[in-house]
């Protein structure tokens, strides 16, 4: 059993990006096995700082074998971008294979998303206009494009004209748009292969067996356990399962391969996009700690939005750790919180009728609840050049433990800062 999985447990955002690349270092292959370009992972090395959207987190290590799996979803132009980054950045070019069997985000995805979104104006769901959400509907209407079919002009032209057949209903009679012609996209598609050709291949039989000769094998989830469209903040959630549950489907292995859950929790909590957030902040105080969160404040990798900030929530992580099935827990960004003279954690919800509950509710629950809040004392000083747990301030050793405690998963490494080497081992 050589498979680990990295995973979110709240809302995305917690730091799975640099602990992906700090754990690279021992492993042989990591593998993106959902969601597409609408997150990013921000990974600060000796090349510099790098936010990645569809690129593994292993691509800075050149005896790792990197894989965007059959459950991504493919936006070739942001792979090429990346990898051209990678280059133009003196990054040595990375091992990557690309599953035969991933579908392809298309530009009438990303068009469809955008005019979506602005249909519904205060009513949207927070989109990043990625397409990611017309994607997966295609996906599971059977109107996907594979990317084995890029290479077979004939059949990706049918494809084509059978997906763009309700696409332009859509189009011109909803939105107002012109419809849009099969080979317009089909000479994109075309010209996209090209660039893509030394990647594609087999990638099941690859990992599959990878896992059969014992290498080490990291599969990386795309945002959080609490935007999973079956267990999370629905209809506030992304396209595809955020858990690892899912990891063995979207990377094309046996769910018994998978050994270890490692899922990342920050040490309070943000979240890009819309939905209910319990712990939310306003004001100079939400300001305050976006400002002072991560290497350059707390905005979002892919859309650039200040995140929406709120202290460390133990009612949903501890949801999103179970949901997971956590083997073991990384707290990030703990170095954060050492501006504060005290710190409010919240351990419960006062519902609508009165009633507290520690337990995360249902979403129809959630609008209306309130935080129950205690309170941490703070330790008052910079950590982020400590190395070793007996180090760092009996206050901060106090935090650690209170999460450990009310998450009920074993803190198994602390992140006090953005690079590589800023982790603690407990």
């Amino acid at each position: 059993m050589t498979v680990t999985a990295i995973v979110g447990a709240n809302w995305g955002d917690e730091g799975k990006g640099k602990m992906t690349d700090v754990l690279a270092a021992q492993s042989s292959y990591v593998v993106r096995y959902q969601g597409g370009s609408n997150a990013g992972h921000t990974i600060i090395n000796n090349y510099g700082k790098f936010a990645l959207r569809m690129l593994p987190s292993g691509v800075f290590y050149s005896h790792v074998t990197n894989v965007i799996g059959p459950g991504t979803a493919l936006d070739i132009d942001i792979v090429i971008n990346e990898l051209e980054e990678l280059a133009d950045r003196n990054v040595p070019s990375p091992k990557l294979f690309i599953s035969e069997r991933a579908q392809v985000v298309l530009s009438v995805h990303r068009l469809l998303d955008e005019l979506e979104e602005d249909r519904l104006g205060a009513r949207s769901y927070g989109s990043t206009k990625r397409g990611i959400a017309p994607f997966y509907a295609d996906k599971y209407a059977k109107l996907g494009i594979q990317v084995a079919d890029l290479f077979n002009e004939t059949r990706l032209k049918e494809r084509l004209e059978h997906l763009l057949t309700a696409k332009n209903v859509l189009l011109q009679h909803l939105y107002g748009r012109s419809a849009i012609e099969p080979d317009e996209l089909l000479n994109q598609l075309l010209t996209q292969a090209e660039r893509i050709a030394p990647y594609v291949c087999d990638t099941t039989t690859m990992l599959q067996n990878a896992n059969a000769n014992g290498e080490l094998i990291l599969v990386e989830g795309q945002l959080g356990a609490l935007r999973d469209p079956d267990h999370g903040i629905y209809p506030y959630s992304t396209s595809s399962s955020t858990l690892a549950g899912f990891a063995s489907v979207g990377a094309g292995m046996p769910a018994r391969s998978i050994s270890q859950v490692i899922a990342i929790v920050k040490a309070y909590s943000s979240c890009v996009g819309a939905g209910p957030f319990v712990t939310e902040l306003a004001g100079r105080e939400a300001e305050e700690l976006r400002r002072r969160g991560g290497d350059a404040g707390e905005y979002g990798v892919n859309t650039k939005r200040p995140r929406r900030m709120g202290w460390f929530d133990a009612v949903a992580t501890k949801y999103g750790c179970m949901i997971q099935g956590a083997t073991s827990v990384v707290l990030t960004n703990l170095d954060v919180l050492g501006y504060l003279d005290e710190i409010p954690v919240c351990v419960g919800y006062e519902l609508a009728d009165g009633t507290i509950v520690d337990r995360f509710p249902v979403n129809a629950l959630l609008d209306s609840a309130k935080p129950v809040l205690s309170r941490l004392p703070g330790w008052k000083c910079d950590i982020s050049q400590m190395t070793c747990l007996q180090d760092l301030p009996e206050a901060a050793k106090s935090y650690i433990q209170f999460v450990e405690s009310a998450i009920g998963v074993k803190i198994s490494t602390v992140s006090v800062g953005p690079r590589r080497e800023q982790v603690i081992p407990c």
